[in-house]
């Protein structure tokens, strides 16, 4: 196996089209940014594709090439791991809507020649899906053998089971919910309005002259709180001072977890683009697969041969157990095959993403179970 294969290939495709779009609209062409691990074997039926969360990418495993930091699931992706190249054909594809170059509000409208800023067409989480179904059909890949994402990514592994059934032989959903709740909404108006308030924003029309920066921090500094625990922000900065022995009564940075916050806002701003999270937050915000199913969410999944598997976390509340579990008493009420589990971890929302053994342990049990 080449060093390509085992660490990723990332590519990047120009799809015909059209991408017809839930809001409407059409996209055409459809471009899409995605990195590939390992190789399709002669029957094509070891894919498994990868979906990303809200500020996520494709460089799921590989080293990302603003930040340099590794991939943001190498954890569980890799030689050796759950998602492992070796067995798997794995693919990691950028959503429509962001701006690691996939179509989206950054891109060129080829019709005017400048960016689409706010005139990119409104996106949903089902049109990301099916922009990916676009690239796997282009990769010649008919059925997945599974489909995995936490956050926004199970999001769509969950769309993905309810919209091509028979593509998708299992999911696995970690971290997520079949449809956003008020107080996840209002966190993410919080964050757009930030952004809007910025006067860089200047309507989206921004590029080529200053960015909405502070707007974009803030928005990122108001998410962030969501991905974390109370628990886990207590142990790690408590009420302590940023290395002072007394406050400074003014309005720098006197506490640790302010220095935090401000520098996931600040960092935030050199990898992502402002529109692009106007975009997608409200795609995530408009999901809600019961209502494509006549109100009933056990409607997306019956007669389904999917295998799912739900995961959570006990400090996450951002999408708490509860919205897993309905998933999976839908899930039994379709008759479908499904299995949840609730892992303990202090670390929030965040936990899919950090060290956390018997995830990986759930998630390669869960993976290897499927094969023959």
């Amino acid at each position: 196996m080449s060093d390509d294969q085992r660490y990723g290939l990332a590519r990047h495709a120009i799809l015909p089209g059209p991408l017809a779009l839930d809001g409407g609209g059409t996209l055409l062409p459809v471009e899409i940014a995605y990195e590939t691990y390992g190789t399709l074997n002669a029957d094509r039926g070891n894919a498994i594709l990868i979906c990303h969360a809200l500020t996520g990418d494709h460089h799921v495993a590989s080293t990302h090439p603003i930040t340099g930091k590794p991939g943001w699931w190498s954890r569980m992706v890799g030689p050796g791991k759950p998602i492992d190249p070796a067995r798997h054909f794995i693919v990691c594809a950028n959503v429509i809507g962001s701006c690691m170059g996939s179509s989206g509000p950054a891109s060129i409208n080829a019709l005017s020649g400048a960016p689409y800023a706010m005139r990119f067409p409104v996106i949903t989480i089902r049109d990301m899906v099916r922009a990916q179904a676009m690239l796997l059909d282009h990769l010649g890949v008919s059925v997945l053998e599974a489909v995995v994402g936490g956050s926004m990514g199970g999001m769509q592994a969950l769309q993905w089971a309810a919209t091509y059934p028979d593509r998708v032989r299992a999911a696995l959903i970690i971290a997520s919910a079949a449809r956003h709740s008020a107080q996840n909404i209002a966190f993410h108006e919080v964050g757009r309005q930030a952004i809007m308030a910025d006067p860089n924003w200047a309507g989206g029309n921004y590029y080529g002259a200053k960015p909405p920066a502070a707007g974009l921090a803030v928005a990122r500094m108001a998410a962030h709180i969501t991905y974390l625990s109370e628990a886990g922000l207590t142990e790690k900065f408590g009420r302590r001072l940023q290395g002072r022995d007394a406050k400074s009564f003014g309005f720098d940075a006197d506490f640790q977890v302010e220095s935090y916050l401000r520098h996931q806002g600040i960092s935030f701003v050199d990898r992502f683009d402002a529109n692009s999270y106007l975009y997608i937050t409200r795609a995530m915000d408009y999901l809600d697969i019961a209502e494509e199913h006549g109100g009933l969410l056990a409607n997306a999944f019956r007669g389904t041969r999917t295998r799912f598997c739900l995961v959570s976390f006990d400090t996450d509340w951002l999408y708490p157990t509860r919205e897993s579990r309905a998933i999976v008493q839908a899930l039994n009420a379709a008759g479908a095959q499904g299995s949840f589990v609730e892992l303990s971890s202090p670390y929030g929302h965040d936990a899919f993403l950090l060290d956390v053994p018997e995830l990986n342990r759930v998630a390669d049990g869960f993976l290897r179970a499927g094969v023959a």
